[in-house]
């Protein structure tokens, strides 16, 4: 039995966009016969807070989605990405990286370079211009990237079909020494037998470079189901700044419920285990959602 999993980042309150991909993600999940998982992303030393995260898990518990394991934290799981790392470096594939996101910006401004790809500025540097660069950037702590031998990988995803994105040598470890999105995610789903990924359609263009990691780590390819987002009333992707949209600020609970359900094209339903009962992941609206519903 397969798994899918919903992971959020507990920086603060999920708002009705995020309560909504994790509905479909337990949905998606429950329909096909998988296991559900929980998993707390507080890889961001900055930002997470144990509040946050014990808030989210108590707003995914009131609108109905229950897990079949503890909650994994990222931040328990150090040892491990420690241990990916170090394999990693033995072959080869670890490199510097003392570019500021200021020197990434102005280097894809170059004329045929590709706009956030990274251009591999230090990919090739000899140690002689290591040490140069590592003087110049004093104090402030280089990233580690990974040396990709694709410059592309194509993903299969339920509604965008055939996919081909690019990947270029992403981010390992941040100079802050937290491990990066990309890097962890991969090894979290695969360790736990993740074989289902739905998330917001943001993320889409992410999927190639961990589909490229997953094959790299030798882990079986997951299946992709990006869905699309809840968007704000200027059309932008819902936040915060549109006023009263997290679970706690909408008002009744039931009432969340209910609109969640409309969202996904089941309007006479009142609980997501209703919407189970007549689930199927390829009849929902290839549509983003406008919030405030109509």
């Amino acid at each position: 039995m397969g798994a899918g999993r919903y992971a959020p980042s507990p920086s603060g309150d999920l708002h009705f966009g995020n309560l909504r991909t994790a509905a479909l993600a337990w949905l998606c999940a429950r329909s096909t016969g998988r296991k559900f998982l929980l998993r707390v992303e507080d890889i961001d030393s900055e930002r997470s807070t144990e509040e946050s995260a014990t808030r989210q898990l108590e707003d995914l518990q009131a609108i109905g989605l229950d897990w079949d394991e503890e909650p994994v934290r990222q931040s328990e799981r150090q040892r491990k990405y420690k241990e990916v790392l170090a394999e990693l470096e033995q072959r080869g594939l670890i490199y510097e990286c003392y570019c500021s996101r200021k020197d990434i910006r102005e280097a894809t401004r170059a004329p045929h370079a590709t706009p956030g790809i990274y251009p591999g500025t230090c990919r090739d540097l000899t140690e002689e211009q290591r040490e140069e660069r590592r003087a110049a950037v004093g104090e402030r702590a280089a990233s580690l990237r990974i040396r990709s031998d694709a410059s592309s990988f194509t993903v299969h995803d339920l509604y965008a079909g055939k996919f081909t994105g690019v990947v270029d040598d992403f981010v390992i470890q941040r100079g802050n020494g937290d491990f990066a999105y990309n890097f962890v995610a991969v090894i979290d789903d695969g360790d736990a037998g993740v074989d289902q990924v739905v998330r917001g359609d943001d993320l889409l263009s992410s999927a190639p470079r961990q589909a490229w990691f997953t094959q790299l780590l030798g882990y079986p390819q997951p299946e992709y189901v990006h869905v699309p987002l809840v968007l704000g009333p200027e059309g932008k992707r819902l936040s915060k700044r549109d006023g009263a949209v997290t679970l706690r600020e909408m008002g009744p609970v039931d009432e969340t419920v209910r609109q969640l359900c409309v969202s996904m094209g089941y309007p006479g339903a009142t609980s997501l285990a209703e919407v189970l009962r007549s689930f199927d992941a390829a009849e929902l609206s290839r549509q983003p959602v406008t919030w405030p519903l109509a």
